[in-house]
């Protein structure tokens, strides 16, 4: 008999939720919600640059407003250590001191000047072997991407600051997370992530890449596209249910107003694959977009 899986809540705090997270989270609560699972809220903050303790707050509040809710909150980064995980991959890392300048001006992706030289200072990044790694995704199928592609992540930046491709995978192993939901701009860096999920002797999680959501200039959702805020959308009158009728149909459901309902009809694979433009945001529950030509990065 198959286990109830254990889906997680990441928000990043250094922006309001936007309807790009509200559609990631909405896939993360449906997929595992209905199936008897269980939901955890992770605070992503190992970038304390960026991390704001009132915007966590925010985040929290909105997605109780919104129905989404969680069996625990575990731990935020800011709160791990990170260093045994660290150490537990000697032997696959090395040191590195190039700069970003000279890695965009090599094209933009790492590529590998460091691996060889055995330097002692510096961040540390993993080595990623050079070949094609192909892995099933709930909802675009079979994908397989180069690693020469994605550059060999970093790990601990060279000020002694843990960087988050180290710090996500020590939290799902940690927190027993068994599926994970997020945009699909992120789909090539899940290479990166089986990649050191193995490498710690763990078992990957399934994972659900929702569409990537663009606003009216083409670019993916973030601050600088307050209107479509789950808070500013609040403040100019929708409801939860005008925000689930309008979002549900990008994962190819009914405009459901009622997320806890909407979780019975729930299927990964259905509905567009994205990207997807937001074009007008208009009275409660009035939403314009389509389906955007070309794949996420």
């Amino acid at each position: 008999m198959t286990e109830p899986p254990i889906g997680r809540l990441a928000p990043t705090p250094s922006g309001l939720l936007h309807l790009g997270n509200v559609v990631a989270f909405a896939a993360a609560w449906m997929s595992v919600r209905g199936r008897g699972g269980q939901l955890l809220l992770r605070i992503e903050d190992v970038d304390q640059s960026r991390a704001r303790p009132e915007i966590a707050d925010q985040q929290r509040r909105d997605l109780e407003w919104l129905g989404l809710d969680w069996d625990t909150e575990t731990l935020p980064q800011a709160s791990r250590d990170y260093a045994p995980w660290l150490g537990r991959l000697a032997g696959q890392t090395y040191r590195c001191v190039c700069s970003r300048k000279q890695i965009q001006a090599a094209g933009g992706t790492y590529p590998g000047t460091c691996r060889d030289l055995g330097l002692t200072e510096g961040s540390v990044r993993f080595r990623l072997p050079q070949e094609e790694l192909t892995f099933e995704d709930l909802r675009w199928g079979r994908k397989t991407y180069p690693t020469h592609a994605l550059g060999d992540p970093v790990l601990m930046r060279r000020d002694g600051s843990f960087a988050y491709p180290l710090a996500v995978v020590a939290d799902d192993i940690a927190d027993g997370v068994t599926e994970v939901a997020r945009g699909s701009d992120l789909l090539p860096h899940t290479v990166t992530q089986i990649y050191l999920w193995r490498a710690f002797g763990a078992s990957p999680p399934a994972f659900l890449h929702t569409p990537l959501i663009l606003g009216p200039d083409a670019t993916k959702l973030a601050k600088r596209h307050a209107a479509t805020s789950v808070a500013d959308l609040r403040a100019r009158g929708w409801s939860a249910g005008d925000i689930w009728e309008a979002v549900l149909p990008w994962l190819g459901l009914s405009p459901f107003r009622d997320v806890a309902h909407a979780a019975k009809y729930f299927k990964p694979g259905a509905g567009p694959l994205g990207p997807l433009q937001l074009l007008e945001i208009g009275e409660p529950g009035s939403l314009l977009w389509r389906v955007h030509e070309g794949p996420p990065s």
